[in-house]
């Protein structure tokens, strides 16, 4: 038996919300666990997130929707990520295991004291349009929380983008505060709970934050045992079996031990340039918006003692523009909404549109390095008129007739021009290509249909636009001058390939066998979704789900939860 510093009966490598719910699990199970973070903060990739979980038939949307179901669910998860040999990370088995453990698991940590709510009653699922689509909300968020209540761990929480006491998705309407009097009354509310906030020396976050902030508080409370600065730096084997890990504890070699299994939630490898040349050529690293540590060092780890990698050309794409604070901002300059409104439209480098701006985050990124391949497009631009601009932000700015940025001039960030000829100019495109395309585009709104790419079809992408533009809330045309134009990247919020596991989440050796004693969920794995996101929160409901399937396993309880 190999001799160990120390020995848990269930080890975890990383402290994202997969870790934490897992952790819980086996303490409720009467079991110590212990959470392995290489970094200073606590929390991975899910602090910095939205926080969002994808969980269909929750005990939310059932309490709303009578006729939510499983059945549903799976029926549209088949759908949308169907079978493949290129995904061989989803198959019906883990999807069907998913719907069904995924409302336990959240009913689980609801009952540890980790406090959730639906996160909007309006957040559709992405491919809301195929059968069993949800056009209300499957989504899920923890409420905001005051992270004081963390003591000398809150400064060891993962910092969020949101440091603010409100709901997400009260967060998200704010865009709309010229526009709505409701929204109006919403900013205001925010900013006398800041105040209040303030007065009574609390400090409030929301979003992955919240999420994190409650279920470090929770597993805390539990008493797992949780290391920051702690990486691990091999998986140790015996007789074909993991029985522990070495790590890196005040720069010296420490070894810790088993006896029930070691789960690996460590993130994907999104800050790995390395590895992104490899399987994601024309990414960048800093393109991601990932924590410092996503590096891939355990994906390469679990490849050398017999885990098979697959999707490893897959990420979670979400588009962002470069704008001057592109390099210094937390979070990167998001660009979702800024095509999904009304009034803009991509095109790449030829003058051309080429997708449905309005779809998911996902499928926009991975359209753009397809499109690479044949056409220039990365960057592609973002195209807007003068209207669009007094309405919408761009990269968390006004940039109307008198509030645009001095940096975004200066810069040559934002491209400006009288005309449509004179903006392609700018942009090194065909100026009667580019007129052409405003132009169809422009007829395509007068119709109310989008020909070409079908936007504003799907109510996700309604969603995505302007609820107070009628009669299509993503359909708008250019044709107030000045125009505009910034560049548009494919970003990420995490890759999306890694090990791939079973249905309980164990990983699985190149004969389809299981690696006795070791498991694994989140971005560390190829994902149950296959190359598909369907829907708000398609990475945190699946690692937490998954790392809570895994303890039950592990502490052989799969039947009492």
């Amino acid at each position: 038996m190999a001799d160990f510093d120390e020995t848990f009966d269930w080890v975890v490598v990383g402290s994202g919300a997969g870790s934490m719910s897992s952790a819980l699990m086996m303490r409720k199970a009467g079991k110590t666990a212990v959470i392995l973070e290489k970094t200073k903060y606590v929390g991975g990739t899910t602090a910095k997130s939205g926080g969002v979980m994808w969980i269909p038939n929750n005990r939310f949307i059932r309490a709303a929707e009578p006729d939510e179901s499983a059945e549903k669910a799976i029926t549209y998860l088949d759908a949308v990520c169907g079978d493949s040999p290129d995904t061989p990370g989803t198959s019906h088995e883990k999807r069907l295991a998913y719907v069904n453990e995924a409302p336990k698991m959240l009913d689980f940590i609801i009952s540890e004291g980790v406090q959730m709510e639906r996160a909007s009653e309006y957040w559709p699922d992405y491919y809301d349009d195929l059968p069993g689509g949800c056009k209300t909300s499957r989504t899920v968020t923890a409420k905001y929380f005051n992270t004081r209540e963390l003591g000398d761990w809150e400064s060891r929480l993962r910092p969020g983008f949101l440091p603010v006491p409100a709901r997400l998705d009260d967060g998200m309407q704010l865009a709309f505060v010229k526009k709505s009097w409701k929204v109006k009354k919403i900013f205001a509310k925010i900013a006398v709970n800041v105040a209040l906030g303030k007065l009574t020396g609390k400090h409030y976050t929301t979003a992955g934050a919240a999420l994190q902030g409650r279920m470090l508080q929770a597993s805390l409370k539990a008493g797992v045992d949780i290391r920051p600065d702690t990486p691990v730096k091999q998986l140790i084997i015996e007789g074909g079996q993991v029985v522990g890990v070495e790590v890196e504890r005040n720069g010296q070699p420490w070894r810790i031990g088993t006896r029930l299994g070691v789960l690996v939630n460590a993130g994907g490898f999104a800050q790995n340039q390395t590895m992104r040349d490899k399987y994601q050529p024309g990414t960048r690293a800093e393109w991601s918006n990932t924590p410092e540590g996503d590096t891939g060092d355990m994906h390469v780890e679990l490849e050398r003692i017999g885990g098979v990698l697959a999707q490893m050309d897959q990420m979670v794409g979400f588009q962002t523009t470069r704008s001057p604070a592109f390099a210094t901002d937390y979070v990167k300059p998001p660009g979702q909404s800024l095509t999904g409104r009304p009034g803009a439209i991509l095109v790449d480098q030829s003058g051309v549109r080429y997708l449905n701006e309005g779809g998911s985050y996902e499928l926009f990124c991975e359209s753009m390095l397809i499109r690479n391949r044949t056409v220039p497009a990365v960057p592609s631009w973002a195209i807007f008129s003068q209207a669009y601009a007094e309405d919408y932000q761009v990269a968390n700015n006004w940039v109307g007739k008198d509030q645009k940025p001095k940096d975004f001039v200066e810069s040559g960030y934002l491209k400006q021009a009288n005309t449509v000829e004179e903006l392609a100019a700018l942009i090194k495109v065909d100026p009667q290509v580019l007129r052409a395309t405003i132009d169809r585009w422009n007829s395509f709104v007068d119709k109310g249909v989008d020909e070409d790419f079908g936007r504003g079809a799907r109510e996700y992408d309604k969603w995505l636009g302007d609820p107070y533009h009628q009669p299509n809330p993503t359909l708008g045309r250019i044709d107030t001058a000045p125009y505009y134009a910034v560049e548009m990247i494919p970003g990420d919020v995490s890759t999306y390939g890694g090990v791939l596991i079973d249905a309980k989440a164990r990983v699985l050796k190149a004969d389809g066998e299981p690696i006795a004693g070791l498991y694994a969920c989140g971005t560390t794995t190829a994902s149950i979704m296959g190359g598909v996101y369907p829907g708000a929160g398609a990475s945190v409901g699946p690692s937490m789900t998954f790392g809570w399937i895994a303890a039950k396993h592990a502490a052989g309880l799969d039947n009492q939860y």
